[in-house]
């Protein structure tokens, strides 16, 4: 017996983590803030030691790209918004734990949807006035998205399908599906010309904008992007934001997403139609993401092609979790990552690819992979075993 016990104190850990559940919010922030600082510091002795370039001047580069001209502000907010919208599309499936990895298919079916119907019914069509087409616009792009987030949902709610990779492979169809338009309406150019853009009676039917006495890009023969060009889009997703927030946090739905997401087990236990539940949210989930595609297509871009999403559906994941699902924090994980990526773009191109945008990435990984880290120790705490160090003192 002596024997054990001295085998079993000899394995003692000298230290072990214990989770936290008493950190306060200020602390929590201080924890994160210094992160950001030393991801910055390492950042700066990286610049140095590879270009010898003044790594204060290339941060002023990183400002420069969000905040040096009006027009690059309001970009910076028309990036930050849909980015916002993809998170807030992906938040109540993963409250769920169901992950969903296809925002990006989602969006662009969204969107695909908005163009078919912009396009069939406008110059290129019906040539319907813009009060009939808009609102089969937006029930489009609702549509289309929510098919995409429906499907995989159905096979989970049912069949107990792996919805990480349905989700996934549902992108690269939706990929191909874009490609076929792409190939159809481009006339051989693989670029779909801008819709709705001519001198006909549907002339920017179906686009989401501000009345001409508002927004004056839209007066004349040619579309002049602008700051308030950007301002609808914005508008629409502080408006979802609040939305999404008070769905989650004080109704019926959200507290059947969140017992789901604890357990599916306990879910059925209180009475709560799990399959149900799954079907419904992720519907909701696919009708965000429809919104965000039909934001690019009918309120930005008035086209199409396989890289319309951006990437948001894959990059929204990140800036979902660092909030911790919480509609309103999203807002600062989405500033800090559309901030790196103008940034990023901005740096390379002031530095003439001294420091390229591949460069420029890394050092973003380095400041996100810093970020990530820091939430380690918001919710752990590294306890060292006092026995353990009295013993190896004594030895």
């Amino acid at each position: 017996m002596t024997i054990m016990k001295k085998h079993k104190s000899e394995r003692d850990p000298l230290f072990h983590v214990v989770r936290r559940t008493d950190i306060s919010f200020g602390k929590a922030m201080l924890i994160r803030v210094l992160a950001v600082l030393a991801a910055l510091v390492l950042c700066g002795i990286i610049i140095v030691l590879i270009t010898g370039e003044n790594p204060f001047e290339m941060y002023k580069y990183m400002f420069d790209g969000s905040f040096k001209t009006p027009r690059k502000f309001w970009a910076m907010l028309q990036d930050l918004a849909l980015l916002l919208c993809v998170a807030l599309a992906l938040t109540p499936a993963f409250k769920m734990r169901f992950w969903n990895i296809g925002g990006e298919g989602q969006v662009l079916m969204g969107g695909l949807g908005a163009l078919i119907t912009m396009k069939l019914l406008g110059d290129d069509g019906a040539h319907l006035p813009h009060a009939v087409i808009l609102p089969l616009t937006i029930l489009a792009a609702i549509v289309f998205g929510a098919i995409w987030g429906v499907i995989p949902a159905i096979f989970k709610a049912f069949w107990n399908t792996n919805e990480t990779l349905f989700t996934l492979m549902m992108n690269y169809i939706a990929i191909q599906i874009v490609l076929y338009f792409q190939f159809i309406w481009s006339g051989g150019s693989n670029t779909i010309p801008i819709v709705n853009a001519g001198r006909e009676t549907s002339t920017y039917a179906g686009w989401l904008r501000l009345p001409a006495e508002i927004d004056p890009s839209f007066t004349g023969s040619t579309v002049v992007p602008s700051s308030s060009g950007f301002l609808l889009n914005i508008i629409i997703v502080a408006v979802l934001t609040v939305a999404v927030f008070f769905y989650l946090r004080n109704s019926k739905q959200g507290y059947e997403i969140s017992v789901v997401g604890e357990s599916e087990n306990t879910a059925r236990y209180i009475g709560i139609n799990v399959k149900k539940v799954i079907i419904r949210t992720m519907i909701i989930s696919g009708i965000l993401c429809g919104i965000a595609g039909l934001l690019i297509v009918a309120g930005t871009d008035h086209t199409i092609d396989t890289n319309s999403a951006r990437g948001y559906g894959f990059t929204a994941i990140l800036v979902s979790w660092l909030a911790k699902f919480n509609p309103f924090y999203m807002i600062l994980t989405s500033f800090l990552i559309v901030f790196l990526q103008k940034g990023s773009i901005e740096l390379a191109s002031k530095t003439n690819n001294i420091i390229n945008s591949n460069f420029a990435e890394v050092l973003i990984a380095i400041i996100i992979f810093f970020i990530i880290g820091c939430e380690f120790f918001i919710n752990y705490k590294i306890m060292f075993n006092p026995r353990k160090k009295r013993k190896e003192a004594e030895a």
